[in-house]
């Protein structure tokens, strides 16, 4: 038996995908790599910035909740990747030390017209620090079925 399909997703859930801590060498490794502007990498430049601090990329934040819902929800799925998405807001800066928590929420679904044994599930996901929303976006999966069309 294979893990989540497309037919265990239904609008209104929501998953929860766990909790990470934001690793300051990671955090400014990523930057270093993939997003250096002064403000990732370093922490006077961030100071002097409008987010007050070292903050990590949005790219990486969004990283870690792509890692969480790989190990929570993708993994030995029957997921056959992603179209894209419509929405992707970065809401607070995120700082060494900041503990995530990121879930899901299942927004919509429908099956393949062109092809029965897949579905397009809509999701939304998002990272919160205690009370503060600091990522959200939007996207669809695509799932294949258990069941022929």
């Amino acid at each position: 038996m294979t893990g989540i399909a497309y037919e265990d997703l239904t609008p209104g859930q929501v998953i929860d995908l766990g909790k990470t801590e934001i690793d300051r060498d990671e955090m400014v490794a990523f930057a270093d790599r993939f997003d250096p502007q002064p403000f990732h990498l370093d922490e006077e430049a961030g100071r002097n910035s409008v987010l007050g601090g070292l903050c990590a990329s949005g790219w990486y934040t969004a990283s870690l909740w792509m890692r969480a819902y790989v190990d929570h929800v993708l993994a030995g799925s029957t997921s056959q990747g992603s179209p894209g998405g419509n929405e992707l807001a970065w809401l607070a800066p995120v700082y060494p030390g900041d503990v995530l928590h990121f879930q899901l929420e299942v927004t919509g679904k429908r099956r393949s017209r062109s092809k029965p044994n897949l579905g397009l599930v809509e999701i939304t996901g998002t990272a919160d620090r205690g009370p503060d929303r600091v990522l959200r976006f939007s996207f669809v999966g695509l799932f294949g079925t258990r069941e022929e069309g």
